[in-house]
């Protein structure tokens, strides 16, 4: 790179930069409604008025990014007190561990952005300002700095425990793969490996979907979509730790923006994989920046081809479609995990949550569904059944969402496995006001967390900012009139579709009503 470009990245940066602080929102206190410009403010204020110090609830609790978050979440959804929370006792289950507080209570809440673990750095200043030296050249702690230099003594013990245990860990997981391996071997009749759903389908019949990703304007969407990219980049860029010297396997490499953002990470070797034509915009691309000679680009199925390389360090992969789970994407990066991933290596993004939400858009949905009524002066009313089958991908209006949302899969991309991708899961909508839920909606949010110094996240919900997923909604038969603090209960499942593995059947039982979409 020039120095002139790196010159603009710089002016680029500092623009971002700037514009970040002017739309920093306000941050409402946990415990009272008392609110400041920034969180750290925030963290004060608990601190003096509340009697909660976050820095000790950290260490008392081994708090994490994600375990951080599902507590914000508890003490916002519960309205508990401060009180209840500093008194829980070092080593019991904490009340947040649940997914369900992965949630957020408040959309966009600062809180949930804020960095847990910069409190480490922060708490070695604080102890060190309360050092007071003395003439004999022994020196006085304040009893607050004993405690937290005592906190971070434990604390380096605990991390040389970890490691250890992440050792023992992936020899335990290096153990299951063998065992794995040797009871699909006992179970096939004939000796053969039992194929994965996509393994099973001929490269013709799956090149219509790679077709599709052939074409120039499916990729313009998605790299316009700066929600989706820039997460990939800040991600990549702000833990380049993950990618110094490593070998990267890029899933479904498209244009191979993700690939490029690898190589300028520090990564030594990159190997992108597609099968769709786009691939060789993608050589072109990746000479035309002078990246050649990190970044190998290979056409083909992974499934079928062989790699240049034995192992690889990451695994990265944009495969996320509709409903988080249609086009069966994941599936691949399992496969390429399970094959090509070096014992400790990494999946990102390595966390991801589907949720549910009611939704009250009587316009829309008597534009969809109570149109077959009347066509005319002519009553079509079957029309309604096979328009009920079909589920919708659209952006839904936040002001229409009547209900708290419910998560009903959490995926750990480094352990789920292909059978875990077809699932049942029982949820509970709380409804926020009277009104009329016409449609029930799906989102996702997705998390890189693993080893990372700075997480990011992204959610694909209707009071996020827009993405180029949308929503997916579930029209409902019969709409259900809610009054404020009822539930709507249910049952929703999620398989494939046996005529085409790359589609959904999504089934939910509603008030004793089952009703079948196909996301296709």
């Amino acid at each position: 790179m020039s120095s002139g470009d790196e010159d603009n990245d710089d002016m680029w940066q500092e623009c971002e930069d700037e514009g970040n602080e002017m739309d920093t929102p306000a941050t409402t206190c946990l415990f009272c409604n008392d609110m400041a410009s920034c969180a750290d403010e925030i963290w004060r204020h608990c601190d003096k008025m509340h009697g909660f110090n976050l820095a000790g609830i950290k260490e008392k609790h081994d708090l994490d990014c994600i375990s951080f978050i599902k507590m914000v979440n508890y003490i916002r959804s519960k309205t508990v007190s401060s009180t209840s929370i500093v008194n829980l006792a070092e080593g019991s289950n904490a009340p947040w561990e649940g997914d369900e507080f992965m949630m957020p209570v408040i959309p966009d809440d600062p809180l949930l952005l804020y960095d847990i673990e910069s409190l480490e750095e922060n708490t070695g200043a604080s102890a060190a300002a309360t050092c007071t030296p003395n003439n004999d050249d022994t020196v006085s702690l304040s009893t607050q700095a004993y405690q937290e230099l005592l906190h971070r003594l434990q604390e380096t013990e605990q991390k040389a425990s970890l490691m250890e245990q992440q050792l023992s860990r992936a020899l335990e997981d290096l153990g299951t793969t063998k065992s794995v391996a040797q009871k699909i071997l006992m179970s096939s009749s004939d000796g053969s490996l039992d194929k994965l759903p996509l393994q099973k389908m001929s490269e013709d019949e799956d090149q219509a979907y790679f077709d599709s990703y052939g074409h120039y304007g499916i990729h313009e969407e998605m790299l316009k979509d700066k929600v989706r990219t820039e997460s990939y980049r800040d991600f990549m860029y702000d833990n380049k730790h993950i990618f110094t010297d490593k070998v990267v396997l890029d899933v479904g490499c498209g244009t191979g923006i993700l690939s490029m953002f690898a190589a300028k990470a520090g990564a030594k070797q990159v190997i992108g994989v597609d099968q769709s034509d786009i691939i060789h915009q993608a050589i072109d691309i990746v000479r035309e920046n002078g990246l050649s000679n990190v970044i190998t680009l290979v056409k083909g199925r992974l499934e079928d081809i062989d790699l240049p390389v034995d192992k690889v360090d990451v695994i990265i992969s944009e495969w996320m479609g509709y409903f988080l789970l249609f086009e069966s994407m994941l599936d691949t990066v399992l496969y390429a995990r399970d094959k090509y991933l070096i014992p400790g290596g990494i999946v990102y993004p390595d966390l991801c949550t589907l949720s549910l939400a009611a939704l009250a858009d009587q316009e829309s949905h008597s534009s969809r569904i109570a149109f077959w009524e009347d066509v005319y002066g002519f009553k079509m009313s079957c029309m309604k059944t096979c328009v009920l089958e079909e589920c919708s991908v659209e952006y839904a209006k936040a002001e229409c969402v009547m209900s708290s949302a419910a998560m009903i899969k959490c995926i750990d991309v480094s352990s789920v496995n292909i059978k875990d991708l077809e699932f049942s899961s029982e949820f509970k909508l709380e409804a926020l006001r009277d009104d009329i839920c016409t449609s029930i909606i799906a989102y996702f949010d997705i998390i890189f967390e693993k080893n990372c110094t700075k997480t990011v996240m992204f959610s694909t919900g209707p009071g996020s900012e827009k993405t180029h997923w949308k929503q997916t909604v579930f029209p409902l038969r019969k709409p259900i009139a809610l009054k404020k603090g009822t539930c709507l209960h249910g049952k929703v499942s999620c398989s494939r579709n046996a005529k085409d593995t790359r589609s959904l059947v999504v089934t939910f039982n509603i008030d004793g009503e089952r009703i079948k979409y196909f996301v296709n």
